[in-house]
């Protein structure tokens, strides 16, 4: 299946890819299929892209690799909707706003992105956690910079 991506032009994607959002995405409810694409090698930053247009179009990182102390608990309604039966099978994103430089973007702790791998079902899960903002920092001084 090809479609239209925001920065890679036209790709070629596994329909079994698709990542289902049932109800859509807060501001987006009627974009219920997207895909998930890497930027580079390493995977950090992704894309989840609409398999609809260009846009919307969302830069998306795993938010554990930049806050060490990241928890997330899910209710048992969006376990039950997304099909969860292994933790191992969830996938959770958060939502980054891209700014120049790239060390002052800041990721949406408050309402990321939880996927199940296996069946590809996901949603924007919007947290009851006051400790996380939608405007987080991500590249925090390490401790080891701080001594420096």
């Amino acid at each position: 299946m090809q479609i239209n991506t925001k920065y890679f032009g036209e790709v070629d994607i596994n329909k079994q890819e698709i990542i289902h959002f049932t109800k859509g995405i807060p501001g987006f409810l009627d974009e219920k299929e997207f895909v998930l694409l890497s930027f580079e090698e390493s995977g950090l930053f992704q894309v989840l892209q609409s398999t609809n247009g260009i846009d919307p179009t969302f830069v998306v990182v795993n938010p554990f690799l930049f806050v060490e102390d990241y928890q997330l608990d899910l209710d048992d309604q969006t376990i039950e909707q997304l099909l969860i039966k292994d933790e191992k099978d969830v996938m959770v994103l958060a939502i980054v706003t891209v700014k120049d430089p790239l060390t002052t973007s800041t990721a949406n702790l408050q309402a990321p992105i939880v996927i199940n791998q296996s069946s590809k079902n996901a949603k924007q899960y919007i947290t009851n956690n006051k400790d996380y903002t939608t405007r987080e920092q991500i590249f925090n001084k390490t401790s080891k910079e701080e001594e420096a």
